[in-house]
């Protein structure tokens, strides 16, 4: 049987590769794509998420989930200098169809009802959505199979600030209710991430234009590397929306730690901040499995394997 899967993201290019992925493996149900801000703000990435699955045209067609307001205090700033104005590129698509969706906290949860134990959450973006729908009820956490959380840094190096990485940054109260959640979750920091980077080589080997999976990536992906070249002065992206897909089906890809997690939600310098406790013995108690290395050539193959077969649709 499939494993029963509700992304929550904020696309974002990695998260348009993402989607393009997720929706095609044979090993996955997507029953929900859950908006969240961050890249982009609440209103264009709901549009992103609903146009992103018009045009890649999945067998499937998941449930969609409205992005919501981030909790008071949140980041107000995106990450549009990689990803472009509209957060995939400036190709500036918007949906065909205009239909009513429920907000995400609300997608979440009735995904959870309906399949009480089978269905895990996926996060490569803010996690505001599921700390709203885990204060709307308590017990919800205890009807998630497992959360795999692309976010955070357990070397205490940071992308958008010198300590904090952007998923967390962005909405650390958010981020601060999920970590202390009874659930069961997978981090997989900033540092693990990382390392799955791609050159050049990737634009050739992406499905033919002719195919939905290759007319999105083919639009959006050569900006990114554009983008990456100008702001950061690298010749390689890293795509790390795809690390806790790659994961979540082929767990053999990490060696995993068990940590106790917490989040710093204020702080001049620290906000977003996660912190680790890593003294002999720890004091805090174990709260997360974090990823601490990566097949990097392994994964590197699992990537391409499903965009072979996502192309074949």
């Amino acid at each position: 049987m499939p494993r029963k899967v509700v992304l929550v993201c904020d696309p974002g290019i990695d998260d348009a590769v993402l989607l393009a992925l997720a929706l095609f493996d044979p090993r996955l149900e997507i029953v929900g794509i859950a908006a969240t801000a961050g890249t982009v703000d609440t209103e264009r990435t709901t549009r992103n998420v609903s146009t992103l699955v018009e045009r890649l045209d999945p067998p499937r067609i998941p449930r969609l989930g409205a992005a919501i307001a981030p909790e008071p205090g949140a980041a107000v700033s995106g990450n549009t200098a990689l990803h472009g104005r509209d957060g995939l590129g400036n190709v500036d698509w918007t949906p065909v169809s205009r239909q009513h969706i429920l907000p995400s906290d609300k997608l979440i949860a009735d995904c959870l009802r309906a399949d009480p134990g089978a269905v895990s959450l996926v996060c490569t973006g803010p996690l505001t959505p599921v700390a709203k729908a885990f204060s709307r009820d308590p017990t919800l956490p205890s009807l998630v199979d497992r959360i795999v959380i692309a976010g955070g840094t357990a070397i205490g190096v940071g992308d958008v600030s010198a300590v904090a990485e952007f998923n967390i940054h962005f909405d650390p109260v958010a981020a601060k209710s999920v970590f202390e959640s009874p659930t069961t979750k997978s981090l997989l920091p900033l540092e693990v991430t990382n390392q799955l980077s791609f050159g050049w080589e990737l634009i050739e080997q992406l499905p033919p234009r002719y195919t939905p999976v290759g007319a999105v990536l083919h639009s959006i992906l050569p900006a990114y590397f554009r983008a990456t070249h100008q702001v950061l002065g690298r010749e390689t992206v890293s795509l790390q929306a795809i690390v806790p897909l790659l994961v979540l089906t082929d767990p053999v890809l990490v060696r995993w730690e068990e940590m106790a997690g917490r989040v710093e939600t204020y702080g001049e310098l620290t906000t977003g901040a996660t912190i680790f406790d890593r003294r002999d013995p720890p004091q805090w108690r174990a709260n997360m499995e974090v990823a601490v290395g990566l097949d990097v050539d392994s994964a590197r193959d699992v990537f391409y394997n499903l965009l072979k077969f996502a192309a074949r649709h």
